[in-house]
């Protein structure tokens, strides 16, 4: 049986409802800014942005648009021309505390109008500073979501956050990665419904995650050597996401609202020429766990 597309968006929007109401809840203080915005082609979405206690500069998105293919999409989709649908929601935190780490999270639905349909998303955390037991919950929290829908998806989901969130001009992962799935569709045994409810489990497994990260890390003390750390690494952050993320190229591409898609951009972030963290620097053993392949399970 097919899932309509607007149940599918109405339970993103729930999603998004569910995450900011805990974000506030944990944080105490920041409340979320709502902007709701129209693609003059067609849909519109949510943005709703945050600036706490706990949390410098989060932000929870939902959209919803529809509209012509652009031809340049189309063109790196491969596929025909015709009209879209793309719903999501689309989540990145920057803490205050360089011990907190940021966090990301997507999880969409895309079709076309002749028939083709596909899932996508994933969740990464990019630590100031690697703590192996955050390291380890976070990686065993994801596995246990894979697992229960299949045994083959962290492992391969793993390998393609590891591919995915690396910035190649510096030859450093983005952070620890996580997981990252595209194009889940109809194959390999699959339905509609096995995929999305593999991304709805996804997606409720981002706010007790990141709770705990933040109950863990937010007291931890820090001066402003971290501080002047957390911006260099920010830096990095701002490289990978308007060099090589394709989720923000497609929605400049698309002519989405350029607020929105930028909200993953940190409020401060620096770039220091040519910095080298001292030899056996916390610094310097978090660069090192900068690199693909590491099994945190």
């Amino acid at each position: 049986m097919t899932i309509k597309k607007e149940a599918i968006a109405e339970w993103f929007m729930g999603l998004q409802d569910r995450i900011c109401a805990g974000l506030e809840a944990e944080d105490g203080q920041g409340k979320f800014h709502q902007d709701m915005w129209e693609r003059p082609e067609g849909g519109g979405g949510r943005t709703r942005i945050i600036q706490g206690q706990l949390i410098e500069k989060g932000g929870v998105n939902f959209s919803a648009v529809h509209g012509p293919m652009p031809e340049k999409i189309s063109s790196a989709l491969k596929l025909k021309a015709g009209h879209f649908f793309a719903t999501g929601v689309s989540i990145v935190l920057h803490p205050i505390s360089p011990m907190v780490p940021i966090i990301h999270m997507n999880v969409r639905y895309f079709e076309m109008d002749n028939g083709t349909w596909w899932f996508g998303g994933g969740i990464d955390l990019t630590p100031h500073y690697v703590f192996p037991e955050d390291a380890r919950f976070f990686h065993q929290s994801l596995k246990t979501v894979c697992d229960k829908h299949n045994k083959d998806y962290y492992p391969r989901f793993k390998q393609w956050a590891d591919d995915y969130f690396y910035v190649r001009h510096r030859k450093e992962t983005r952070g620890i990665g996580g997981i990252f799935f595209d194009r889940l569709s109809n194959n390999d045994g699959f339905s509609q419904a096995d995929r999305f409810a593999y991304v709805k489990d996804v997606g409720e497994a981002f706010l007790p995650i990141y709770t705990h990260l933040l109950r863990s890390n937010k007291d931890k003390p820090y001066g402003k050597q971290e501080s002047d750390w957390q911006r260099v690494r920010r830096g990095r952050y701002v490289e990978f996401n308007l060099v090589w993320d394709k989720g923000t190229r497609f929605g400049l591409d698309t002519d989405g609202r350029t607020e929105s898609i930028l909200m993953s951009l940190p409020p401060q972030a620096n770039w220091l020429y040519n910095h080298q963290p001292a030899e056996g620097s916390a610094e310097r053993e978090t660069l090192s766990q900068l690199k693909k392949g590491i099994n945190w399970v």
